[in-house]
């Protein structure tokens, strides 16, 4: 419909349904297609009786063009009741003339000329054929007319015949047009109480899908993909505010009582100040807690990554998180290295550069938290074909091969040596779901009893190659 049609009629389409659309506008198009071929048509009928009328007219000249050739020094006989004839020798003297008045003055003046014509006679037009024959000294002329309105009720039985099989057709065209869209519509509908019957129960259902392989399964599987989305962010939002809940509970639990014992048991100063900055760092891990919550929250309802940076960048994030890891070990025998090995530093990736950092931080707390007073944290960065590699190895022993399958679950935490500390069990979490929001992956080469590989895969962009 047109910017310009009337608001009445895109009221009417808007409110029609696609089976009323289809069938109607197929009946529309039927009816116009029926209007050009009756035109034609109706040409040819006009056309075919003229050619039946001219054919009557060679039928009633044929008798007279034989007695021409044959005997013309006998007189011609009469013709029948309803045939219009004329004869005329060489020297144009009319022998036998049965035509109307105004035809015969016509053939008296010789207007009449050989072929078939159309000549008016007392306001009544007449079809005349007139047939030149070769006869006794000269060319003798044979005339026969036929009113032309005697061609008006064969027509107008042809014409009626015609319209009332167009308009049959119409029909057929617009019945099978409905039957058609119902017929293909008939899944859309299965699909619409299907996902009415969804959308207010619970459980892992999914749309059926026909066997054909058309269009309507095709939306059908996409639905079905965006449900399995849906329900899986469902889930995972309400696992994250199940565990969130759980988790949340303890600290805030200690607060309080750090903060009774505070108001009720505290007999100084110095206690009531201890107790203060004790319920001080319970809230500040909450803090912490609430702020990792929110941050893979976040991570997990994006879709894409926040930002890309060069390589060059994110060497200069690797180093700085080195550097605050070796100021986080200092007073420990805890030896941090960091090694960068890059090709192309104008190569790119999908990832900002704080997220890169933030991603460098949270492995390289575990690792401390692993390591404890002693031992060695390796961090390596390397570009290779299409891809940076972060890998930070430690030597704190390793996981318990029985949490190694849950180390990238929120809120979990190994009961091994690993840990020295609270934590939240975010870390890894969080490391996840930023190398996946960048089209990454993290792999976990776990030694047991000797220590932890974490490898992180960034697919990078083309740069330009530059020596390092």
């Amino acid at each position: 419909m047109s910017p310009g049609a009337p608001p009445r009629a895109r009221g009417l389409l808007g409110r029609a349904g696609i089976r009323t659309r289809i069938a109607g506008g197929s009946l529309i198009i039927a009816i116009m297609l029926s209007v050009v071929a009756g035109i034609v048509i109706n040409g040819q009928i006009k056309r075919i009786v003229r050619d039946g009328t001219v054919a009557v007219l060679a039928s009633d000249s044929e008798p007279y063009v034989v007695a021409v050739r044959n005997e013309p020094a006998e007189s011609f006989d009469a013709p029948g009741p309803a045939q219009l004839v004329a004869v005329l020798d060489p020297s144009r003297v009319v022998r036998l003339d049965t035509l109307p008045a105004g035809l015969a003055v016509a053939v008296a003046r010789g207007d009449v000329r050989s072929g078939t014509s159309v000549l008016s006679a007392a306001g009544v037009e007449h079809v005349v054929r007139v047939t030149p024959v070769e006869g006794l000294h000269g060319t003798w002329t044979v005339i026969a007319a036929r009113a032309a309105a005697a061609e008006d009720p064969v027509a107008d039985q042809l014409r009626n015949l015609l319209f009332g099989l167009l308009g049959v057709i119409d029909l057929a065209v617009g019945l099978t047009a409905w039957l058609l869209a119902s017929a293909s519509l008939a899944p859309v509908a299965r699909l619409r109480a299907s996902a009415q019957t969804l959308s207010t129960a619970s459980g892992s259902e999914l749309l059926p899908v026909g066997a054909a392989n058309d269009e309507i399964a095709h939306l059908a599987r996409t639905l079905n993909d965006l449900i399995e989305r849906l329900r899986s962010s469902a889930d995972r939002e309400r696992s994250l505010v199940a565990d969130a809940s759980h988790e949340l509970r303890t600290p805030l639990a200690i607060l309080r009582t750090q903060l009774e014992l505070a108001r009720t048991q505290s007999t100084s100063a110095e206690e009531l100040l201890r107790d203060i900055r004790g319920a001080e760092r319970s809230a500040t891990r909450l803090a912490l807690l609430v702020d990792s919550l929110l941050e893979l929250s976040t991570l997990e309802s994006a879709d894409t990554a926040r930002g890309a940076a060069s390589l060059e960048e994110l060497e200069r994030e690797a180093e700085e998180a080195a550097e605050r890891a070796r100021f986080r070990a200092s007073g420990t025998a805890v030896e941090v290295d960091y090694r960068a090995q890059l090709i192309r530093p104008a190569a790119s990736v999908a990832i900002g550069g704080a997220d890169f950092g933030r991603l460098i931080d949270n492995l390289v707390s575990n690792s401390l938290a692993a390591l404890g007073q002693e031992g060695r944290l390796e961090i390596v960065l390397a570009d290779g074909p299409g891809e940076l590699t972060l890998t930070v190895r430690d030597t704190g022993g390793g996981l318990d091969p029985a949490f190694e399958p849950l180390a990238f679950d929120r809120f979990s935490r190994a009961d091994s040596a690993r840990v020295h500390r609270a934590g939240a069990g975010l870390g890894l979490a969080i490391v996840a779901a930023i190398a996946a929001r960048a089209g990454g992956r993290v792999r976990l080469d776990n030694a047991p009893g000797t220590g932890l590989t974490v490898t992180v895969s960034l697919p990078s962009r083309h740069g330009g190659p530059g020596p390092r």
